[in-house]
């Protein structure tokens, strides 16, 4: 059985230092949305034509999001624990996640690069960031490097003297990556998308988000389309 770090899975897409966003599987088209609207009139479609994409530009327009809830999307993610702490406030939808209760935590960790260590500037709910010079910068990821290795170091100590998983896990900082399988529908997933790659969301959050548009885009192009025309707000 291969452990999933030592699998870079054919279609996913790298993001950060360690981490991926793979679409493991979809019961999701643009027809899924025309015909759980078409419903309503005891009509079904099999194929796309130019009024259906005029009644998802419609659907989209107007805000009625029911018929984009009759899909599916299963999504495969690493990332930081910080991150997946973030993503998990978005309650429509099923997590699974890695638990170190059951295996052996991996020593990979977030380094940003130079270019996203920042400054916080402002009140809360009005933050603006601001770059931080090439020493400072160096010096942050040095430290989290060091805070790291010894965490780590730790966590392995601990484990091979006998401390039960559950308990030595305690030591893993939120920077440490995890992994999870995520099942959504269209409609939760462009909530998703409108909140976490807005610019008022955090970097590493929204370098996700982007990576879940692309196969949003990719499956069902006509709702992406609509989504985007509609200002990026989720019906």
């Amino acid at each position: 059985m291969a452990v999933t770090p030592e699998v870079i899975a054919q279609g996913s897409i790298p993001v950060l230092d360690h981490g991926f966003v793979r679409l493991d599987a979809a019961m999701a088209d643009d027809l899924s949305v025309v015909n759980g609207a078409r419903v309503s009139f005891a009509r079904h479609k099999t194929e796309m034509d130019d009024s259906d994409a005029g009644l998802i530009r419609f659907l989209m327009r107007e805000r009625h999001g029911t018929p984009f809830e009759h899909n599916a999307f299963r999504f495969h993610i690493r990332a930081p624990i910080f991150v997946v702490r973030e993503w998990m406030r978005h309650r429509v939808g099923s997590f699974n996640e890695f638990s170190m209760r059951y295996a052996k935590a991996t020593d990979d960790f977030y380094v940003p690069e130079a270019d996203d260590v920042r400054s916080q500037v402002g009140k809360p709910g009005a933050y603006s960031f601001e770059p931080v010079d090439a020493e400072l910068a160096e010096q942050t990821r040095e430290e989290l490097k060091a805070v790291y290795d010894q965490a780590f170091e730790t966590y392995e100590r601990l484990v091979e003297a006998g401390v039960a998983r559950e308990l030595a896990r305690s030591v893993m900082p939120v920077g440490a990556y995890t992994e999870f399988y995520w099942t959504v529908n269209a409609r939760a997933l462009m909530n998703f998308v409108s909140l976490r790659a807005a610019e008022s969301a955090q970097r590493e959050i929204r370098r996700y988000a982007e990576a879940v548009e692309v196969f949003l885009a990719e499956t069902m192009p006509v709702t992406h389309a609509a989504f985007v025309a509609a200002g990026r707000v989720a019906p």
